[in-house]
């Protein structure tokens, strides 16, 4: 491999589905680089990421974690991504502004689909990536299978790099397939150079001649040197990698075993070699990285519970110093991360990613530049996924239930893919994310940060009523007790209204028997009343009309009509068989086609109904099924979806209609509301 010149800052995403080993392989390569004295392990919880009690807790990768390094005299940033698909955000906006990705998979064929949304998500934005098959000295598929997996789900061509060298089941080593150099693994240092074994000879010239006929369907030049019997030289098949991996056209395929440390340097050397430079990501994000002032991208935000507001940026182009004014705020402290360690800096450059110091009014995906303008031409920023699980969260301590929602309030600003709603329906706070486990980190958030104790449950379902027959109810509402009395008295005729339709009030008086003063006050009762109906719920889809009453020249109030208005609802609602109304959400789920006829037992399963499926736009192999389902079965269909369809299946919903609930399913629901009612 021909040298190269020095590089810039350069940042690399390590991501992939949970359990690929990405953290591990993070400690392999900062050892690699010198970066730490010894490699941590998630067992012992002493790896430089994976830091936070919520992480160290569980052994899993619960947020971004971002390490700097040299290697070879070139300035490194390592962004290690969690895993879990419910933590997908930060691997998302960390890919954004990355010069290349690692996508870090398991030698299991049958697993492969997890990572097709990864691989969709790099295809589309033409991030230059290649993929590290990890822990192959515990492979239960062959590398042909593995490789036949991926590229189902890959819109580039994969190119193998290596090919393993086995003794008996254990991988001792691998063949370059465009050096032909064969290597022994020598844990904690450089390979050993050994002469390609005999008995994998034929093989790799099989595996190398795939390679180069991959490369050729994008290279004439190559292409008429193969059609020639002409061996090309190393060095060209190592600038045509190179360049075909910054102009994201094919998939580099490298392998080993971090745990072990195997394959762990070649990685490192092909990153260095063949990841561009700073300006191409900031092409790829509409940014001129040569002409214009000082311009960087926040990817992540984290509020830290002694120093404040921490945004993590990239910088595309220009110098930032501690002090500056950008906008519109002064930047306090600037940062360059190692896990949780923060080197101080006075200023910082093109390519580095640092930590901005309380920049209170910027959020992630904000540009930040002196004079706070965004560039022409900047790429938006994209929506964060939206919410498919919400669990209803209040504080243990009432006195803290102003603080929660300020808190709760920075949960979200960390992570976008979480969302609070207030629900006036039924006065909860429901946190809303992608599952049960990125929601039960955000509670240990606010324990462990913010020392503030949570319960969480299920939110209540919105459900409301309405009434099937109409009536008219005479009302009067009379008081004396000494001075002035209270006199109000009400006709009112009360109907049924389309679904929809909501409330209607009307003034049928004539005559001024109810004087003009006191009739927002009976509407007001009406009002008061359908908060709660004679089910328990807030009623709907009815109109009630004001068509006669008397009053008193001195006793009558507008508390006293608004006191008779209730008095009438109440009777009258009775006789109007009143009935239970359910949301209705309308829903499409997206999963892989093979799995189609799962999520449609899923969605009969829980009363849904199936409006039809198509195949889905922009995704290859897959289908999305529209239909509608009650709300009260969404809760935890999120969870029983991802384990029908290998983690990858999905949805999106919105509140369609209501719509009658009777039976058994009513009966349960009524029975709720009165035994919650008569414990208050």
């Amino acid at each position: 491999m021909t040298e190269r010149r020095q590089a810039g800052p350069r940042c690399a995403a390590l991501v992939g589905p949970y359990l690929s080993g990405k953290t591990t392989l993070l400690e392999h390569l900062l050892h690699a680089c010198g970066a730490t004295q010894r490699r941590g392990t998630i067992k012992d919880k002493n790896t430089v990421g994976d830091f936070s009690p919520e992480a160290r807790a569980r052994q899993m990768s619960v947020e971004l974690n971002v390490a700097s390094a040299e290697y070879l005299g070139e300035s490194w940033t390592f962004l290690d991504c969690p895993g879990s698909i419910e933590l997908a955000q930060d691997g998302y906006n960390a890919l954004l502004v990355a010069d290349v990705a690692v996508v870090v998979v398991e030698p299991i064929a049958e697993r492969m689909r997890a990572a097709g949304p990864l691989l969709k998500f790099l295809d589309e934005r033409e991030i230059p990536h290649m993929i590290f098959v990890n822990k192959l000295d515990d492979a239960t598929s062959p590398v042909r299978a593995v490789l036949e997996a991926l590229q189902a789900v890959s819109a580039r061509p994969l190119v193998l790099r290596q090919v393993p060298l086995q003794d008996g089941e254990e991988v001792t080593g691998y063949v370059d397939l465009v050096s032909e150099r064969a290597y022994r693994y020598k844990p904690g240092e450089k390979s050993d150079l050994i002469a390609i074994p005999d008995t994998e000879k034929e093989g790799e010239r099989s595996a190398r001649q795939q390679l180069l006929e991959s490369l050729a369907d994008l290279d004439d030049g190559l292409l008429e040197k193969l059609l020639e019997d002409t061996v090309p030289p190393t060095g060209e098949i190592y600038a045509l990698l190179t360049r075909s991996l910054q102009s994201d056209r094919v998939v580099p395929v490298f392998l080993g075993a971090a745990e072990k440390d195997s394959g762990v340097r070649r990685l490192l050397k092909a990153l260095r070699h063949e990841t561009p430079e700073v300006r191409s990501a900031a092409a790829r994000m509409g940014i001129d990285a040569a002409r214009g002032e000082p311009i960087a991208h926040v990817f992540k935000t984290v509020h830290m519970p002694h120093t404040g507001k921490l945004s993590l940026a990239r910088i595309w182009r220009g110098e930032f110093a501690d002090g500056m004014q950008v906008n519109g705020e002064r930047l306090s402290g600037l940062s360059r991360m190692t896990g949780q360690q923060q080197a101080r800096l006075a200023k910082a450059g093109p390519g580095m990613v640092v930590g901005f110091g309380r920049l209170e009014k910027v959020k992630t995906g904000d540009a930040v530049t002196p004079s706070g303008k965004v560039p022409a031409g900047l790429s938006p920023w994209p929506d964060p996924a939206l919410a498919v699980y919400g669990m209803a969260m209040r504080a243990e301590n009432r006195n803290d239930e102003m603080k929660l929602s300020q808190t709760v309030a920075k949960l979200c600003e960390e992570d976008g893919s979480l969302r609070v709603e207030y629900n006036a329906d039924t006065h909860e706070m429901v946190l809303w994310g992608q599952g049960e486990i990125q929601l039960q980190i955000a509670a240990d958030r606010l324990r462990t940060r913010h020392h503030l104790a949570v319960k969480m449950q299920p939110p209540q379902v919105p459900y409301m009523e309405t009434i099937k027959r109409a009536t008219t109810q005479h009302a009067r509402h009379k008081k004396q007790s000494g001075g002035h009395g209270q006199f109000g008295d009400v006709h009112i005729a009360i109907k049924p209204l389309p679904r929809g339709s909501g409330f209607a009030f009307e003034d049928r008086v004539v005559g001024g028997a109810v004087p003009r003063q006191f009739i927002p006050s009976v509407e007001e009762g009406v009002r008061e009343y359908l908060k709660r109906g004679p089910l328990g719920f807030a009623v709907v889809d009815l109109a009630v009309a004001l068509t006669d009453g008397q009053y008193h020249a001195v006793d009558s109030s507008d508390m006293a009509f608004k006191t008779a208005a209730r008095l009438a609802m109440s009777e009258g609602m009775a006789k109007c068989e009143p009935v239970l109304l359910e949301p209705i959400l309308k829903i499409a789920v997206a999963a892989p086609g093979e799995f189609t006829a799962n999520v449609h037992r899923l969605i009969t399963g829980r009363r849904g109904q199936i409006l039809g499926f198509e195949p889905r736009e922009g995704w290859a192999g897959w289908d999305e099924t529209k239909c509608y389902l009650p709300q009260k079965e969404m809760s935890d269909m999120i969870v029983e979806l991802r384990s029908l369809t290998t983690g990858v299946g999905t949805f999106h919903w919105a509140f369609d209609h209501l719509q009658e609930l009777t039976g058994r399913h009513a009966d349960e629901v009524v029975q709720r509301r009165q035994r919650a009612a008569a414990a208050q």
